[in-house]
């Protein structure tokens, strides 16, 4: 799909690229998209593998599906920042190959650019270095979406209208899904000057438009809307007989006579039925019998369509009954009386305009787009998740409720798909994914974060060291009645309902003894229910880094030069990344392999005798790609007499050829 669009957001070097100038904080300065210090894709290293205890099931202990899901062990915990992170994940072939095009949804937090220093990042960016940090990462980020993923990004109000234009320049606006509007606050503030903010926004864009999200669980609440009031199999309520678009539907806009008052029934106007005239007979030949007649009434159906009579169609037949009104009246009226009416049928017991039945289905309902802070969490529970965890440190500044991630992570996955999150912080987006049996990756810039909170956070989810968050859920009430609840009231609302009782009948004890009341009790009482587990530990994660840089850049003199980390093993996990050569440890004498060519890292001098040593074990058909950190003619002349299509690069010059003094004099 293309992705050109008619607006496009501008911002000051828009063309231009971003480098850190900062270890471990947001701080950046402007660069060409060229130079080797934003082109290098930094070598990321696995530490180490850590892995969790899953806990044994417990007698008189309710647990969830979700329980017995196996615990995830392929997952990535990496201390780096993001950026350079999501260069590994894409271009270095170890990793491209296990997640580009993999991950099922990604959900980041990213700074919000308030202004505003926080203990554990900064968030002071300036508009425009904001909005090319996050093009950047947007860019990679969809690389690594899968073709049925979504990603979430979550916002308050400063940036979210820019995010937006920048999300539809990235992803297209037709991959637009949703904004959610998260209830995050469930207090007023009372110290602002302006307006208490209560609410977030998470934008959702897909890859592809047919992105298909998951079905939330039906609310009880929804339930109220259904009865049975002719003893159906299944719960129903009349939704309507009609559906817009009667001009473009006039075959569907006709009378229907009432087999008991004989009245004729239209649709209302601008609409026509909602069902097919054959199926509609059907169905309401259960009650008489009915035959299709023309009547002669194009002018009430030109005024029930919105156009001329002259362009009504004239072959549209009513719906009629066939024989005696009072033989069709005594036949309805027993049909009404045996109850399970057709879908489609009369109201009020069969005298009254046409119903039509829409069953309680047992499938989910789509996810809304508001989002209150009772049923996902706000700011305020987020914290107290955290300092439950974690009570003897200071507390983390922003990090959002389990449950929010939950619902995210329920809407967007399965069980086994990949989360990513590049801005960790406190790690709730892989807590959650990993409580919810799904695969993650996820980074975090701050050290002193990674170590107080991310990577310990983890470990307890994995050890069932952390009981808090969506662990269990919280205690419920269940219909302690002797009957069942009132019909569409839910253990929630009897609860609420004899707890208001009992507060207005507080100081009158006439009331207390009167026999409706205790009544009224009894018809609602409930009574708790433990929490259910949904997590009992297990699974694991491997701890990763991201090296430093091996290549630097003099501005000052137009030249790329070797740091002092650029040697030994790192230098040639270095060069195989840049040149996008997968690594091949096992072999003694090539450093790596794309495709038919074989790769060859030479710290030092490439003399002949290492090239003739190469040679000898070069497969037939394939070449070599020597990378030396220095180079002479009779290097280059040697390798290229073999014939083979093998060749010679400096590290490294010709690796990161950009000089900005050679484009100036252009």
């Amino acid at each position: 799909m293309s992705r050109q669009q008619r607006l496009e957001l501008t911002w000051t070097n828009k063309d231009k690229a971003l480098i850190p100038t900062e270890h471990g904080r947001y701080g950046y300065t402007w660069v060409d998209p060229r130079d080797p210090r934003y082109c290098e894709t930094r070598v990321l290293t696995v530490d180490e593998t850590v892995t969790g205890t899953r806990a044994d099931k417990e007698e008189d202990t309710t647990y969830s599906e979700r329980a017995d899901l196996e615990p995830q062990s392929d997952s990535l915990l990496i201390l780096g920042e993001s950026g350079d992170v999501l260069e590994a994940l894409t271009r270095i072939p170890e990793w491209s190959k296990k997640y580009v095009g993999k991950v099922k949804c990604i959900y980041i937090d990213p700074p919000f650019n308030t202004a505003q220093t926080f203990a554990n990042y900064e968030d002071n960016l300036e508009h425009s270095v904001w909005l090319t940090m996050m093009r950047d990462r947007l860019l990679h980020l969809r690389e690594l979406l899968s073709e049925d993923g979504s990603i979430w990004v979550h916002l308050d109000d400063v940036e979210n209208h820019r995010m937006r234009s920048l999300m539809d320049e990235v992803f297209g606006s037709g991959s637009f899904v949703a904004e959610v509007v998260w209830q995050k606050s469930d207090t007023l503030r009372n110290d602002t000057q302006q307006f208490s903010t209560d609410s977030d926004s998470i934008i959702v864009y897909s890859k592809r438009p047919e992105f298909a999200p998951n079905k939330m669980p039906r609310p009880e609440s929804m339930n109220g809307h259904y009865g049975n009031p002719d003893n159906d199999d299944t719960r129903w309520f009349n939704s309507g007989p009609t559906a817009p678009g009667a001009a473009t539907h006039q075959g569907m806009v006709y009378a229907i006579q009432n087999p008991i008052t004989g009245d004729l029934h239209y649709p209302i106007r601008g609409n026509c039925w909602a069902l097919r005239q054959s199926d509609i007979l059907e169905m309401l030949s259960e009650y008489a019998k009915f035959e299709l007649v023309d009547i002669k009434d194009s002018e009430e159906r030109s005024a029930r369509c919105g156009v001329p009579v002259s362009e009504i169609r004239p072959d549209v037949k009513a719906i009629m009954v066939s024989g005696s009104l009072k033989e069709s009246a005594n036949s309805a009226k027993r049909r009404v009386g045996q109850g399970k009416w057709p879908k489609f049928f009369f109201a009020s017991n069969g005298r009254g305009y046409p119903g039509k039945k829409t069953y309680l289905s047992s499938e989910g309902v789509p996810p809304r787009t508001f989002w209150p802070h009772e049923e996902v969490g706000s700011n305020r529970s987020a914290k107290r998740e955290v300092s439950v965890l974690f009570p003897e440190e200071s507390k983390f500044a922003t990090p959002k409720p389990e449950r929010l991630l939950e619902r995210v992570i329920h809407i967007a996955t399965n069980p086994g798909d990949i989360v990513l999150d590049v801005f960790a912080g406190s790690g709730t987006t892989a807590a959650v994914a990993q409580k919810m049996g799904r695969r993650w990756v996820t980074c975090e810039l701050v050290e002193d974060t990674f170590n107080r909170f991310t990577r310990p956070r983890l470990e307890k989810v994995i050890n069932n060291e952390d009981q808090g968050g969506i662990t269990v859920q919280k205690e419920e009430r269940a219909d302690a009645t002797e009957d069942g609840l009132p019909e569409g009231l839910t253990p929630e609302e009897a609860q609420k309902f004899t707890s208001l009782l009992n507060k207005a009948i507080k100081n009158d004890d006439e009331l207390k003894k009167n026999p409706a009341v205790k009544q009224l009790k009894k018809m609602t009482k409930t009574k708790p229910v433990k929490g259910v587990v949904n997590w009992r530990g297990g699974g694991g994660f491997q701890v990763a880094h991201l090296e430093p840089p091996c290549y630097d850049y003099d501005p000052e003199v137009a030249l790329t030069t070797l740091t002092e980390h650029a040697t030994g093993n790192l230098l040639v996990r270095s060069v195989a990344a840049q040149l996008r050569f997968a690594l091949t440890p096992e072999d003694l004498y090539f450093d790596g392999k794309r495709g038919r060519e074989h790769l060859v890292v030479v710290e030092g001098v490439l003399d002949k005798e290492k090239v003739g040593e190469v040679m000898a074990h070069l497969p037939e058909g394939h070449s070599v790609l020597f990378a030396a950190t220095v180079v002479d003619d009779f290097a280059r002349e040697h390798v290229r007499g073999f014939k083979n299509g093998s060749r010679v690069v400096h590290v490294p010059l010709e690796v990161f050829p950009y000089s900005d003094a050679a484009e100036e004099e252009k």
